[in-house]
């Protein structure tokens, strides 16, 4: 993985002396050129991006169809009118009446019914052209779109939806059509035309319904919540509507259905997901609520806001001002002078990083160009740099002066378990004795400790999940004195109880998916081929086909990618809302499926040209391809891509597949020491170059909770990574993230904290779910009479041979009494 780093990450040592001279004067031209506009800023934009839980509602509908689908528009037109026209005689949907509109749809739910396969399609396409919004009767997108909504409740009144999930569960069943795809050498479009066709209909109807609209009548306000009860319940053969979907991509990813079209399963798993469970806000509300339940005190901040309100920080060094740096170190080593001594040196180096911007440049994230964790220019060389101290900068006009925020974004936190550390350390060094689980007691502690627990305690942070886990242990320790525990029957928890029994297959196929749409990943023979529903019937023959279907192909990894981030991330918040131990369950099964190195090789790329990919051709986007007329297309068009500054889909991406990399590893140093070992300092730096404030927000976290085992000499190397750090992320107030001295978890100790992990989820799960335990605890009835009258079932030929058991098993056994005498 290292050697990778490297070579991404300086491309120009292996060039010709001539290109790479060439290449170092335009680098240094376009730096001095920066340095002239404004001090100290990045080469790259900042990025005006907004993260929420979806994209706009017009892109997340053009993700749905891959650009090869483009001609199946006009198949469902010309399917619907040869329909409309043989049952309502010269008129158009538009202008029927809300009453004939409907008769019209029940005629086709009764049509969904016949057993000609062939016809059965033409229906469902009919249906599809009115969920798509009757687009051949509109002029512009926004009538598309009405019309869409409009039809889309009307087929949802009508049990359209019902009745397509009764047709996909025969198509998932449909075992003569896996087996003809697994016989077949290459799978296209075709092969899964009817599910493409059904999936389409449910994610349009899912979508539309989910979002909601200022204009939305009472009416369509209460089938929304109609809609959002009956996905969440157990309503589709005792499981929800998510599970169905899940077992849909374990089929795949076994290779025992190849040709299911994977981006629309996983594109219609996550909104429904996100329609049932709720978003990231509606998270944020059900976590204030749960807090007040619980009678903790609120939350400190919005965390939503304070993100939002973030800005971007400057990245550190690339390698083009690393290699000028040493070029300048050494011609600067033929004029060496006397070094000077190392406590002056100690003292120039634990200034204030924000005094002198000039000076720090040379402290700027040296990376990748040596070995070790991240390549540090010679500590010699710096010392060359360093001394004398350079004279102070010139005075810089107000208007330039970098500006830093007042204050902290976040309110640091303390966890109860800190305060105890804090006193028991205190106790052993000023009593000589400890006390246990005592935060109270500070007899014979010196006024300053007073002082620092006074502190600590205003900044007591309780997470709802110390409180679950405080009430874990007690129903465990207590079960008869706690009594039965009441379950809340949420969203989350029936669908937590679903996955549970196949949880470890569901989390293996999703990452087996992402690793198959990473752009770092090699295409390989026994790997899944995900483009099943992308690639067409005939394969392209001219160049311009060829760039075409290349950026199909392409935009369907991201699209894949953009789902399983979301949904992933969307699971583990919820479960984590929901109970610690449902979180940390899937959380270990990720651990366990190498999901910490999956998510470190898909960093491990040119971070900005993925982000600023322009794998999308405008003309060919629903609603837009449908309404105006399809421009010709051209190679330098389709390669100079849209005119947008960076790609949201891709942007988001990376965004949640950090805070999933953050969720599994906070808390825990044993995964924590798996970043240290994969070397994802390095990759992670890489990533900061991005100006987004959320994404450098997560690379920081990430970053932060390493910095202990990364060694001085990195830490020393990387200050403007440390100032970020300390500006933008939260801060524990007895964390000595920046020092390492304390290291609390020891190598030796790192398998034994999963096992403990592992040992309590399994008991969570045994004493929630496991009816049918065998408890001690199970209650015995003592009463005679009511044990002799109980009815027990007994095999059909027993009363033949009734006779000859009881002269066997009774009557011929001698009865020891002194031994039962001695037994009580």
């Amino acid at each position: 993985m290292q050697q990778q780093t490297d070579d991404m990450e300086v491309p120009l040592l292996n060039d010709s002396n001539s290109n790479r001279q060439k290449s170092l004067a335009q680098e240094r031209d376009g730096f001095s050129h920066q340095q002239k506009d404004s001090e100290g800023s990045m080469e790259s934009p900042n990025l005006e991006f907004e993260y929420g839980d979806t994209d706009s509602f017009t892109a997340e509908l053009s993700e749905l169809y891959s650009y090869t689908e483009e001609p199946e528009f006009s198949l469902n037109r010309d399917y619907f009118e040869e329909d409309f026209k043989n049952h309502v005689k010269g008129r158009r949907w538009m202008e029927l009446s809300m009453e004939e509109q409907r008769a019209y749809v029940m005629r086709l739910l009764d049509a969904l019914e016949v057993t000609d396969r062939d016809k059965r399609l033409k229906v469902a396409r009919a249906i599809l052209y009115l969920a798509q919004g009757v687009f051949d009767e509109c002029d512009t997108e926004t009538d598309v779109l009405y019309w869409s909504r409009h039809n889309v409740f009307l087929l949802y009144d009508m049990g359209i939806f019902t009745a397509l999930l009764e047709l996909l569960s025969m198509e998932i069943d449909n075992n003569q059509a896996c087996s003809s795809a697994v016989r077949k050498p290459a799978i296209s479009l075709a092969d899964s035309t009817e599910l493409r066709v059904l999936l389409s209909i449910m994610y349009l109807m899912v979508e539309t319904i989910r979002v909601e609209m200022e204009g939305d009548s009472p009416e369509r306000k209460a089938a929304r919540e109609a809609f959002k009860t009956e996905l969440g319940s157990p309503l589709y053969n005792g499981e929800p509507f998510a599970l169905l979907l899940f077992t849909m991509v374990t089929k795949f990813c076994s290779m025992n259905a190849p040709h299911f079209p994977m981006k629309k399963v996983l594109l219609l798993l996550w909104k429904t997901i996100l329609f049932t469970l709720g978003g990231f806000e509606e998270l944020q509300e059900m976590k204030v609520r749960m807090r007040e339940q619980l009678n903790l005190p609120p939350l400190p901040e919005d965390s939503i806001k304070v993100v939002r309100n973030m800005r971007a920080a400057s990245p550190p060094a690339s390698a083009m001002e690393l290699i000028e740096q040493q070029q300048q170190q050494k011609r600067g080593r033929r004029s060496r002078r006397p070094l000077v001594k190392q406590d002056s040196l100690d003292t120039y180096n634990e200034r204030d990083p924000f005094k002198n911007d000039d000076a720090r440049d040379e402290e700027d994230d040296p990376e990748d160009v040596d070995s070790g964790i991240e390549g540090e220019v010679d500590p010699l060389d710096r010392d060359v740099i360093i001394q004398p101290p350079p004279p102070p900068p010139p005075l810089r006009p107000p208007t330039e002066r970098v500006s830093f925020p007042k204050g902290l974004p976040w309110a640091p936190k303390v966890r109860e378990k800190d305060i105890e550390h804090f006193l028991e350390t205190s106790r052993n060094k000023f009593i000589g004795f400890t006390l246990g689980n005592d935060i109270d007691t500070l007899v014979g502690l010196p006024r300053p400790i007073h002082e620092s627990v006074k502190t600590l305690k205003q900044h007591k942070y309780v997470s709802i999940a110390e409180v679950q886990i405080k009430r874990e242990e007690e129903l465990q320790q207590c079960p008869m004195t706690m009594g039965e525990e009441e379950v809340e029957e949420t969203p989350a928890e029936i669908l937590y109880l679903g996955m549970l029994p196949s949880l470890s297959q569901y989390v293996i196929a999703l990452l087996k998916l992402l690793l198959a749409a990473a752009p770092t990943s090699k295409a390989k023979t026994d790997s899944i081929n995900i483009l099943a529903d992308v690639l067409p019937e005939e394969m392209p023959i001219t160049v311009l086909q060829s760039m075409k279907l290349g950026i199909d192909v392409n935009r369907h990894k991201e699209i894949i990618v953009k789902a399983i981030s979301a949904l992933l991330l969307l699971l583990l918040k919820h479960f984590k809302l929901n109970h610690i131990y449902q979180f940390e369950y899937v959380a270990q099964h990720l651990v366990f499926a190498n999901c910490i190195p999956l998510i470190l090789k898909f960093f491990n790329q040119n971070i900005m040209s993925y982000i600023s990919a322009k794998n999308s051709i405008c003309a060919l986007d629903f609603p837009h391809c449908v309404v105006h007329e399809m421009p010709e297309l051209t190679a330098e068009s389709l390669e100079a891509g849209d005119s947008n500054q960076f790609c949201w889909r891709n942007l988001f991406s990376c965004i949640n597949l950090l805070r999933i990399l953050n969720k599994i590893t906070k808390w825990k140093h044993s995964r924590t020491m798996m970043l240290v070992v994969f070397k994802s300092a390095p990759i992670l730096k890489r990533a900061l170059k991005v100006k987004q404030a959320m994404m450098q927000l997560y690379v920081l976290k990430l970053l932060k909770i390493q910095t202990k085992y990364l060694g001085r000499q990195w830490r020393k190397s990387n200050m403007k990574t440390m100032s970020a750090i300390y500006q933008k992320v939260r801060h524990r107030l007895n964390d000595d993230w920046a020092y390492g001295n304390d290291i609390d978890a020891r190598p030796w100790d790192f398998q034994a904290e999963e096992c403990a992990l592992r040992e309590s989820i399994e008991k969570f799960n045994t004493r929630r779910y496991d009816k049918n335990q065998n408890s001690e605890f199970t209650p015995v009835d003592n009463c005679l009479q009511s044990v002799l009258g109980q009815r027990v079932d007994l095999p059909e030929d027993f009363h033949y041979s009734y006779e000859m058991w009881l002269e066997r098993e009774v009557f011929s056994q001698p009865i020891q009494w002194e031994g039962l005498l001695q037994a009580q």
